[in-house]
């Protein structure tokens, strides 16, 4: 089943193109890998997914709805479709407990008050925490334990799809691997979709599927990640692959 399918996205700012004609598709239960550089379009192409940004031309269509450009995105599709961003701690208010900044986003979710004590706890547990953590700060987790928190936040929904927007680019390699099995292990037990965005293609490698590679707002290639990595046919992903074995994940 196709989760994602976005086609021929384009984005202009002024002068600049952002992304240009480009497309990708997720299915139910695997990972679509989005790798490139700085400047590559990654992070247009992530904040069109969510509905943040409304693209120029093309179209997108999520669980098999098509996704009207023109108005913001519908809730049920949001709620469907949630992120884990680059750096948890400053997505989470200091000034929050862990409990709080939970049911600040139930609350915007639409989830009833009834619901929330039983869902936070049930979050945690799905990335291996206990209740405990509901009482921490931000300033009290380490990088590894904010992006867990970030994880179960994302999953208060039930969501289909989580867009992992360099989700591990912070952590230590060690860290990085333990927030990796977490999310595959996620994605076993719930059949998640995960789009995962980043420039490093040891951990995209690690992850994905498939891989799409983005060069200047392009797709340069596109297809199964053992093919791409056993025969690559752009220079670039050459040289992304080339790089990979010093930063591979344990």
């Amino acid at each position: 089943m196709t989760v994602i399918d976005a086609s021929r996205l384009t984005q202009r700012f002024g002068a600049t193109v952002a992304l240009d004609d480009v497309s990708f598709v997720a299915r139910e239960g695997m990972t679509v890998g989005i790798v490139g550089e700085s400047g590559s379009g990654k992070s247009t192409l992530v904040r069109a997914v969510l509905g943040l940004q409304r693209p120029d031309s093309g179209s997108l269509s999520i669980l098999g709805r098509t996704v009207d450009m023109g108005r913001r995105m519908p809730r049920d599709l949001r709620r469907a479709v949630q992120l884990v961003p680059q750096d948890p701690k400053h997505t989470l208010n200091p000034a929050r407990t862990v409990r709080s900044s939970l049911w600040f986003h139930m609350a915007a979710q639409g989830i009833r008050r009834s619901e929330r004590q039983s869902r936070a706890a049930d979050v945690l547990a799905m990335v291996a925490l206990t209740p405990e953590y509901l009482h921490a700060y931000p300033n009290e987790l380490s990088g590894g334990l904010a992006q867990r928190i970030a994880i179960a936040r994302a999953l208060l929904g039930d969501p289909k799809v989580l867009v992992c927007d360099e989700a591990v680019s912070a952590l230590d390699k060690g860290v990085q691997a333990q927030v990796l099995n977490v999310l595959a292990g996620l994605q076993r037990r719930r059949k998640l979709s995960i789009v995962f965005v980043s420039h490093d293609l040891a951990v995209v490698e690690h992850m994905s599927d498939e891989i799409t590679v983005l060069r200047a707002g392009r797709v340069v290639e596109s297809g199964p990640t053992e093919g791409i990595l056993r025969d690559p046919a752009d220079p670039y992903t050459a040289e992304l692959l080339a790089a990979r074995h010093s930063t591979s994940p344990a």
